[in-house]
């Protein structure tokens, strides 16, 4: 049975959404072994243990940056313990320790898949392209294997395993590439977050100004849905970056998209084109938006999304 390591960080309430996913696959693809982030307690080991994990290596970094000296714990644990594949998330903190580690082993990375295969000797992976329109295949036949993985491309549940065995792993001084950090800051959040929504309502340059994206927030509200928007407006200053959908945003996967004043543009498209029901509003009848919609509103969103919010109101 392979050996195979998940890298999985925690998030408000223990294990991430995104690690959870990893561990989905992981678990039918060998004995599985989760990297654990954070700083852990009882409540978080049991739920890597309901997810797959048969073994737990804990990780605590305190103030310091996780990346080079996680990379180089785990460069040394894993020439001792020779796992077959190495699973991260396509997020900033998996990318950065994912780069590294492969840097101190002298082997590849594979970025951005959306599914892993183990075969005799090698690894195969599925990676979207053309806006998801194909799919490339990529190999690699030295490991062990390092793949990061997209958000959302399996589906995290628990299948009610028992309580993984648990160890610390004790990270080294990497000198003149150690980091310290000296402050964070939360962004405040309301209602439903991105991730984890079942209803998204998304703007974008169609909604002519900032002070427009109220009609994206108003029509949310009574949706209890969370609220996304495109790089363009993002880039524009008219929200900020967390609520950025697409390639170089988050990657949503929620019951509901509503796409309002969204042209369709490629990098967007990436992002949302896996929701189960879209909704798309736009006066342009030409929008690529329309050619992924299930339901299409050819009309102006300073019209549309008041009344939409209206009927919503009056229901």
């Amino acid at each position: 049975m392979a050996n195979v390591w998940v890298f999985v960080e925690e998030g408000d309430d223990g294990p991430s959404t995104l690690g959870q996913e990893l561990l989905a696959k992981a678990r039918v693809l060998g004995d599985v072994t989760a990297l654990y982030l954070g700083s852990g307690d009882d409540s978080a080991f049991a739920t890597l243990g309901e997810h797959g994990a048969s073994t737990v290596v804990h990780i605590e970094c305190g103030d310091r940056l996780a990346s080079g000296p996680v990379a180089a714990a785990l460069a040394d644990k894993a020439g001792a313990d020779s796992p077959d594949l190495i699973l991260f998330g396509q997020a900033y903190n998996d990318r950065d320790v994912a780069g590294r580690l492969a840097a101190r082993l002298g082997v590849g990375v594979l970025s951005n898949a959306s599914d892993v295969t183990l075969s005799e000797g090698g690894v195969e992976t599925s990676h979207e392209v053309f806006g998801g329109s194909q799919i490339a295949t990529a190999e690699m036949t030295t490991g062990p294997f390092i793949v990061l993985i997209r958000p959302k491309s399996f589906v995290a549940e628990a299948t009610g395993g028992g309580a993984p065995s648990v160890s610390t792993l004790e990270l080294p001084d990497v000198g003149a590439s150690e980091a310290r950090v000296t402050g964070s800051h939360a962004e405040d959040r309301e209602g439903p977050q991105l991730g984890d929504a079942a209803v998204i309502v998304s703007g974008g340059r169609g909604l002519g100004s900032a002070e427009a994206y109220e009609l994206v927030e108003n029509l949310a509200k009574p949706l209890d849905a969370a609220t996304g928007a495109t790089r363009a407006i993002v880039d524009a200053g008219w929200v900020p970056y967390a609520k950025q959908v697409g390639q170089t945003g988050k990657t949503v996967k929620p019951d509901v998209y509503i796409a309002c004043g969204i042209s369709g543009a490629m990098q967007h498209l990436v992002g949302m084109k896996d929701s189960g029901t879209i909704v798309a509003i736009n006066k342009d009848p030409d929008a690529p938006i329309f050619s992924i919609a299930d339901l299409g509103v050819v009309g102006d969103v300073h019209q549309v999304l008041p009344k939409l919010a209206e009927a919503l109101a009056d229901r």
